[in-house]
């Protein structure tokens, strides 16, 4: 069995569903200002693959320092670098998790175990070194790093495979035609509140999410960048000062003047499409970066 289909089957086990709700409900439960902090929200990115670099190059560093005697001092320093460096990873990652698809949250669940356990050994390894049983910090150190690995390869099947932290919006948009596409006629659409229209794309109509105020139109793509929520099925609310697109699904809410996002999930900004109108019909077109 390949190791996509290994994972694949960890994430169709529903006996750890139970045992991660108190985790997922204490995490959510976190102010809603920290929890955009860790999401990235403010970024326009995800924040915890930034975090991790820091941990992880850390540890790989101080593991070919070790190989070298005369500068072990130096990787014992990387180490105690890549423990503090943990923490906000951690942090992020949670933040991350708690918002995910029930499969995401199985794998992330082992994630963070073996995170935990890596984070331990390096712990332990500190204290050996401190301890003056060199010997014994390296066996830790090494053996951290291992598990440090093996939890990389699974945050990197949540990324690729599972689309964990992808914006699902980039990836509608790119279905869609380059051509204008009209959209219907302007006296057609609501005032105020986002309206469903759909575009042409290559196989499928691709959903559109139009909100029409004061004249003028704005148009998504109406699969929200974090998890596809249908936006068409949204609002528009005041967010932060802005004027936004909320999600029925999670609440992300993205400025209706150029997508970026004001409150999480949601860290990546929601694909817009340009606008103009033709004999009171509206037209739209991806932007020229997906032509």
């Amino acid at each position: 069995m390949s190791l996509m289909g290994f994972l694949d089957r960890i994430a169709d086990v529903s006996a750890v569903d139970k045992a991660m709700e108190p985790a997922r409900r204490a995490v959510q439960g976190m102010p809603s200002a920290v929890k955009d902090v860790l999401h990235g929200t403010w970024l326009g990115h995800p924040l915890h693959p930034v975090l991790v670099q820091v941990p992880v190059g850390s540890w790989v560093s101080a593991g070919l320092l070790d190989a070298v005697p005369r500068l072990r001092p130096a990787a014992t320093v990387l180490i105690g670098a890549g423990v503090a460096a943990a923490v906000p990873a951690a942090l992020s990652g949670a933040a991350d998790w708690s918002e995910q698809g029930t499969g995401v949250r199985r794998l992330g669940a082992l994630h963070a175990v073996l995170n935990t356990a890596a984070l331990g050994l390096y712990v332990g390894s500190l204290v050996a070194r401190g301890a003056g049983r060199g010997g014994l910090g390296r066996l830790l150190s090494y053996g951290g790093l291992g598990l440090a690995g093996s939890s990389a390869a699974i945050g990197g099947h949540m990324s690729y495979a599972q689309s964990s932290g992808a914006s699902h919006a980039a990836t509608a948009v790119r279905a869609l035609s380059t051509d204008w596409l009209d959209l219907g006629p302007l006296d057609d659409l609501p005032e105020g509140r986002p309206a469903m229209r759909s575009g042409k794309g290559g196989s499928m109509a691709v959903p559109l999410a139009v909100i029409r105020r004061s004249g003028r139109v704005d148009v998504f793509v109406a699969a929200c960048s974090h998890l596809s929520g249908p936006l068409d099925e949204g609002t528009v609310e005041t967010v932060r000062g802005s004027e936004c697109l909320v999600c029925p699904w999670h609440g992300s809410a993205f400025d209706l003047d150029n997508g970026e996002p004001r409150r999480g999930p949601a860290a990546n900004p929601q694909e817009k499409l340009e606008v103009r109108m033709e004999a009171g019909h509206v037209m739209a077109r991806v932007p020229s970066r997906h032509r």
